[in-house]
């Protein structure tokens, strides 16, 4: 008998409980959950700033437009930043939010100039914010996003490389357009 047909029968023949079906997703859950994001929903408009490695920094014309797809399951977040001297496109970023309901938690997949990195998010104490960052060997970055007593949507990017000081890397403060 081959050995992938023997492995086969071996998989029909185990016992009931070692063949259980994969747990299905609370989709009630995970859509509730997603709700608690509705403050970033709609077209927002303003300014951002990039400081580079070099010190230099960079003001922006920046928008941001969040909306729910998969009824409700997923959050898409797309920032594009323009140079406030010629429109030129510097910063294109897009976000898809997610929720666990098994582990009760919330992700972040963010996509920028061909890279993506993938992180848990954490929604403030407030209710109007939440915060992420990654480390990925000596660089270590931290995030904060909320919507400020103006009702304007703030950003704060941190990084630190090893032992030098943590500094801003960007920050962004935009109003509801739509």
């Amino acid at each position: 008998m081959p050995i992938q047909l023997s492995i086969f029968i071996a998989v029909l023949l185990l016992p009931p409980q070692m063949a259980q079906q994969p747990r299905s997703p609370d989709l009630e859950a995970q859509r509730t959950a997603m709700k608690k994001l509705d403050f970033l929903v709609g077209r927002w408009v303003g300014e951002a700033r990039i400081t580079r490695g070099t010190g230099e920094t960079t003001e922006l014309m920046q928008t941001e437009e969040a909306g729910y797809k998969l009824d409700g399951l997923i959050l898409v977040i797309e920032g594009i930043g323009r140079t406030k001297s010629g429109g030129a496109s510097v910063l294109q970023a897009l976000g898809v939010v997610s929720f666990d309901d098994e582990r009760k938690t919330y992700h972040l997949r963010a996509f920028n100039d061909g890279r993506f990195l993938e992180t848990g998010v954490r929604l403030l104490e407030q209710g109007k914010g939440m915060s992420w960052g990654f480390t990925f060997g000596e660089i270590k970055t931290s995030s904060v996003m909320r919507i400020n007593e103006k009702g304007e949507w703030t950003e704060t990017h941190e990084i630190s490389i090893g032992s030098q000081p943590t500094r801003k890397m960007m920050e962004v403060t935009v109003h509801r357009k739509e």
